[in-house]
């Protein structure tokens, strides 16, 4: 979440995302952790006050720190914010979830811009949400934040081995990608050898495997495989082809029959007379490219003599009877195709 979180702010203060700034609602980490490691990817002070708000929910989440300062009639300048008043505000309220989307919004609305200012939120725990309010008020606030029209986008991490499968399939329902890292190396105690003579914890502090799944608009799901490295501050993502075509093979149904034709099956099926397919009656098969008048037809290399006196035969006679061809588009183009055109298709 940090590497993550730091990304999003320095693309928003080069002005390479539609954000203009991002909201940081902090649960799990210090603020300054946050502001230090943003300074390591090479945001200065000035874009870290222009473009990044953090909500404090780590410092005194339940208020009990300011009760005990009001009840010893200490002043509130000797919290550990107070030396950045401009970006972190403290939320003592964690279980109020109302108030807490209200100050998410307002901390956004704050971004200096032109227009419709638009803003990022990234929650750094849902599990330590969990600990004071419900799944449904939890989804409830990620759902109205989702649907507000300045937030251009909001991610969230959860520990979903803390929890119960179907809470973390509550909060998977309202994403479009779901990221998976799991460990690059397994104790063989379940079941699995470990590889290198490296210990593999050791091993798991620098590498992990990535596993991205990609809601489409069309309602497909799109599954991506990378490795993860860390190397001291810096988060890098190595590409991985080959494992990928095999987590998406393995995701196949495993049925009795070929879903993939032979060589001859293919062949065959390219000799099959298609009786929706004008076949040209001894003539070469031509392939439409638009309606041309007949001026244009003369002009045309590719027609022979006989093909031409049957156009013109046929528009003298007028005859109301007539018959219907199909003629592909394109050679490329596969009558019995089962694909979907607008399967590619971003509206």
């Amino acid at each position: 979440m940090l590497h993550v979180a730091a990304a999003v702010a320095s693309n928003a203060a080069a002005g390479k995302a539609q954000a203009r700034g991002l909201v940081v609602v902090a649960f799990d980490r210090s603020p300054e952790v946050y502001l230090d490691i943003m300074l390591r990817h090479g945001l200065d002070s000035n874009a870290l006050s222009r473009c990044v708000r953090i909500l404090d929910c780590y410092s005194d989440p339940l208020g009990w720190k300011q009760n005990i300062r009001s009840e010893q009639h200490q002043e509130d300048s000797g919290t550990p914010c107070s030396t950045n008043k401009d970006t972190i505000t403290i939320f003592r309220s964690v279980k109020d979830v109302d108030k807490l989307s209200c100050s998410i919004i307002d901390l956004g609305r704050g971004f200096e811009g032109e227009g419709k200012t638009y803003f990022s939120v990234a929650v750094d725990s849902i599990s330590s949400m969990l600990r004071h309010a419900s799944v449904q008020s939890i989804s409830g606030l990620l759902s109205n934040l989702r649907s507000h029209d300045q937030i251009s986008s909001i991610f969230w991490l959860m520990h979903s081995d803390l929890h119960e499968t179907k809470f973390s399939r509550a909060f998977e329902c309202l994403s479009t990608m779901v990221a998976c890292v799991e460990p690059e190396v397994v104790d063989s105690v379940y079941g699995e050898e470990r590889r290198g003579d490296m210990s593999f914890l050791e091993h798991n502090y620098s590498k992990a495997k990535f596993h991205v799944r990609l809601k489409r608009r069309n309602g497909r799901v799109k599954h991506l495989y990378e490795e993860l490295c860390v190397e001291g501050y810096d988060v890098k993502f190595i590409s991985a082809t080959s494992v990928s075509i095999e987590v998406n093979q393995s995701l196949l149904p495993k049925v009795q029959f070929n879903l993939e034709l032979s060589e001859k099956e293919r062949s065959d099926r390219a000799n099959v007379v298609l009786p929706f397919e004008h076949q040209g009656k001894g003539e070469p098969i031509r392939i439409y490219d638009g309606r041309r008048s007949l001026p244009e037809a003369h002009q045309d290399p590719n027609l022979t003599t006989a093909a031409l006196l049957d156009e013109t035969e046929a528009l003298k006679s007028a005859n109301p009877k007539g018959e219907i061809h199909y003629l592909r588009d394109s050679d490329d183009e596969r009558p019995d195709s089962d694909e979907d055109p607008d399967d590619d298709l971003d509206i």
